[in-house]
């Protein structure tokens, strides 16, 4: 992880933000299979600067939580000023990105089929 990075853990979640406490002005969310939740969260947070790096005064911030069934995300972050139009769409479409999600679970060591058949 990146100098200046906060990993927040507690309760079945993990909180990737640059600052604390971790604020959501803006997010989307999505359901992911699993895997290690600190990649993920550290995965996802990278390819939403990717995309919203442009986007004055905008922190990424990153939340796994461990559900039945896999994990719950919210992405999104803090913004200085004002709210940039379809803000929450282009956050979506980072989370719904199928390239995107498979490798996120690659690199979270998430495995479909357990063992061999």
């Amino acid at each position: 992880m990146a100098k200046g990075w906060h990993i927040t853990k507690g309760d079945g979640q993990v909180t990737v933000s640059r600052q604390l406490p971790a604020r959501f002005d803006v997010a989307a969310t999505t359901q992911l299979e699993g895997g290690n939740s600190v990649r993920l969260a550290t995965q996802i947070r990278q390819d939403l600067w990717r995309a919203l790096q442009n986007l004055r005064g905008f922190s990424p911030v990153v939340q796994i939580t461990t559900v039945e069934g896999g994990v719950h995300v919210e992405a999104g972050g803090q913004l200085l000023g004002k709210v940039a139009p379809n803000i929450e769409v282009r956050i979506a479409s980072v989370l719904e990105n199928p390239d995107n999600r498979r490798r996120w679970l690659k690199c979270a060591g998430y495995q479909r089929f357990k063992g061999s058949v």
